[in-house]
């Protein structure tokens, strides 16, 4: 079975599926965009907090997808790795804005 490495049962080296690429993309996308929290961070420590109701959301959604890769039947990484640094800085944004 060829699953989710690129080295099948036989041995021999195969490039990863189309797919695959794919995820590899929207992981190092979704960090970006959760990266991208830093100013709103340094606003917020500046004392010109912004509105904290979306890095809240954006919390619990790398929280409960972080849950769910680490707990599949066979772990999904690329989830994992996508929505662990959001699940930081969702809440550093949150706290910084709140408090």
């Amino acid at each position: 079975m060829g699953q989710k490495g690129s080295v099948h049962r036989d041995g021999i080296k195969r490039h990863a599926s189309p797919i695959a690429i794919v995820g590899r993309i929207a992981s190092v996308l979704s960090v970006c965009m959760y990266v991208s929290y830093l100013p709103q961070i340094m606003d917020n420590l500046a004392g010109h907090p912004g509105n904290p109701v979306q890095p809240l959301a954006a919390f619990f959604n790398c929280l409960f997808w972080t849950i769910y890769g680490l707990f599949e039947e066979e772990r999904d990484w690329p989830i994992v790795v996508a929505n662990v640094p959001g699940i930081f800085l969702a809440a550093a944004t949150f706290l910084t804005a709140v408090f």
